[in-house]
């Protein structure tokens, strides 16, 4: 340690009481963080690109330290989706400062790992008053049945009006329009389970007709007085 000539003139003053950090909510304990061991909770946020062109939404599940979990989800950039890979086999078994300091391929998904790591070092997770936190393996039920990312896809414009392409429920097929020209409902394939149906060898047609479902005012009691096509009409 090499100190300036003025500080070694100096006397010592001994230093006073002892002021630790504040205490944190970190699943359902409060808890004085002095190391990255101290450090516990599940959380999600979201990042996104220079150019903006990209956004990730990241849930990681931080366990004394280590991420022993994380969900990495992107839109917007097709050369995400292979930064998102990498980024998994990255992130998982790291400490949340190694993570920090990491590149993790996609700048999008580093800017939600910095976004995440302020919430977890300052206790604003989403277990932070839950007792035990959540499993490993709870950022699964954020994708629900099918384990697709929940996505909504919808284009518009002034002269045409809106069209619905994908929704939480699936792929729209079809929309319903109602006697104002309005969206009063639509059509939609659950993609997920359809290709698990598939997968586990249901015929694509009887995998459709099982995994397509309706929306809203779907039918002419309803008020539908047309049915159109989103991606053709």
């Amino acid at each position: 340690m090499i100190y300036s000539h003025e500080v070694e003139r100096m006397c010592t003053v001994a230093k006073g009481p002892k002021h630790g950090p504040a205490p944190i909510p970190e699943e359902g304990k409060w808890v004085q963080a002095l190391q990255i061991t101290d450090i516990s909770g599940l959380t999600h946020g979201v990042g996104w690109c220079a150019p903006q062109q990209g956004a990730c939404k990241l849930t990681l599940n931080v366990k004394e330290g280590i991420i022993e979990e994380a969900l990495v989800e992107t839109i917007g950039c097709s050369g995400m989706t292979h930064s998102a890979a990498m980024a998994g086999e990255i992130l998982t078994g790291k400490t949340i400062l190694e993570a920090l300091n990491t590149d993790l391929v996609c700048d999008a998904i580093n800017t939600a790992m910095r976004e995440l790591f302020l919430q977890i070092a300052y206790g604003r997770t989403q277990t932070a008053f839950s007792e035990g936190g959540l499993p490993i393996g709870a950022g699964l039920e954020d994708l629900g049945k099918g384990l697709r990312s929940q996505v909504g896809t919808i284009y518009s414009t002034s002269a045409k009006g809106v069209r619905y392409l994908d929704m939480a429920e699936g792929y729209i097929l079809k929309l319903a329009i109602d006697s104002d020209d309005q969206v009063c409902g639509y059509q939609y394939i659950r993609t997920g389970k359809f290709l698990e149906d598939i997968r586990h060898g249901t015929t694509p047609e009887e995998a459709l007709k099982k995994n397509t479902a309706v929306y809203g005012r779907w039918t002419a009691e309803d008020g539908a007085v047309k049915y159109i096509d989103p991606r053709e009409q």
